[in-house]
């Protein structure tokens, strides 16, 4: 078996790869740089005169290769490589005959538990979209309680704000469901310093993403500072170094690889054990429709320090998308995949363009004197 054609297609800001094989097989697989889909696709055309003819069962070579091609790094290639990755191993399981959870170990759960991403902002509209999914089954939401504001409000404001509204979603769902709470990157240390312990008393199951992005060991430093509230990061780190150096000067937390961002299945699964050595766990980022659900259930399925796969309303309305799952949500849970490989049909003839995070990529926040607020 052999590979006849590497197929990259973008749609929208959707990226998505088919390998075919000279048996009749097709791999699918899908990268998560939603920012540079164009970029991510030059990418894996550049791939293309190592892919054709290559044996697709030699996985673990065919990432290095990919990676060291040349003296280059970051999320574009990291992505790239993700996308012909998991398409890799939806091929070897299909050729198997066997879902790509028994490829990596088989089985250590029956089914995978969900957390809901809620979109609403402010404290009203985030109550009441919990309390649905509560109704729908989920033990455990995601939101965002900054203020729309925030880069222009006081500390105290701020703090009294985004801790207001925590606790109308935990007075809502009551103790019985887990919080998450997202802070998208949008804080300086200092300030995080003061928001972060002030939630505290709800309780939640993680604080995520507090501070930008720039620096692994600032990233660390937070999260060791954090005393009495766990902390998250990892949903834009693309590699086994960032979350080594990561763990080793944070200590324990919660590691979110994106499975279409972080090297694909062959790379998070080499997250999550550098996690389980750190006594930490796994809750991988994941926002851009079935494909790569499909794919982050299989590695959830497999490892022993998987927590809870976030999930986004976008799953359900894309059911009948041109990426088909094999299984379909029942309540808070996903079934395990039975189907051979990830479970999953693509089918982009005629697919039209998706908007998969709803925001064109030049729209960012700007501070009331016209800054850039994430400039911190």
């Amino acid at each position: 078996m052999e590979i006849t054609a590497v197929e990259s297609v973008v749609l929208g800001d959707a990226h998505f790869v088919q390998l075919h094989t000279s048996d009749g097989l097709v791999g699918v697989g899908q990268s998560a740089c939603w920012g540079y889909p164009a970029a991510v696709h030059a990418v894996v055309e550049a791939f293309r005169p190592h892919l054709l003819g290559a044996d697709p069962r030699r996985i673990e070579h065919h990432w290095h290769h990919l990676y060291r091609m040349g003296p280059f790094r970051g999320s574009v290639l990291s992505a790239a490589v993700a996308a012909v990755d998991i398409a890799l191993w939806d091929l070897l399981g299909k050729r198997l005959g066997v879902p790509v959870w028994q490829l990596l170990g088989g089985r250590v759960r029956e089914r995978i538990r969900l957390h809901l991403l809620l979109p609403g902002t402010g404290a009203d509209a985030l109550a009441a979209q919990a309390a649905a999914a509560v109704a729908d089954g989920f033990t455990a939401v995601k939101f965002d309680p900054l203020p729309t504001d925030y880069a222009d409000l006081s500390l105290a404001r701020l703090v009294t704000s985004t801790e207001a509204t925590t606790a109308a979603v935990r007075d809502t769902v009551g103790p019985d469901v887990d919080l998450l709470v997202e802070l998208h990157r949008k804080l300086t240390p200092l300030q995080a310093e003061a928001v972060v312990p002030a939630l505290a008393r709800h309780l939640p199951l993680l604080v995520e993403d507090p501070i930008q992005i720039d620096s692994v060991s600032s990233q660390a430093d937070v999260a060791r500072r954090a005393l009495g509230v766990p902390m998250a990061n990892g949903e834009r780190l693309h590699t086994i170094w960032e979350f080594k150096e990561l763990l080793a000067q944070g200590g324990a937390q919660y590691v979110r690889p994106d499975l279409g961002l972080a090297g694909g299945i062959s790379h998070a699964r080499k997250i999550a054990a550098l996690a389980e050595a750190h006594h930490a766990a796994v809750v991988s980022h994941n926002c851009l429709g079935p494909l790569l659900t499909m794919a982050s259930v299989h590695l959830d399925t497999a490892i022993p320090n998987f927590v809870v796969q976030e999930y986004s309303p976008l799953d359900d309305q894309l059911a009948e998308g041109p990426a088909r799952a094999c299984v379909r949500r029942e309540g808070g849970f996903l079934p395990v995949p039975e189907e051979p490989g990830l479970g999953v049909t693509l089918d982009l003839t005629d697919a039209a363009p998706l908007d998969l995070t709803g925001r064109p990529l030049h729209r960012i926040p700007l501070r009331a004197d016209g800054s850039v607020a994430y400039a911190v």
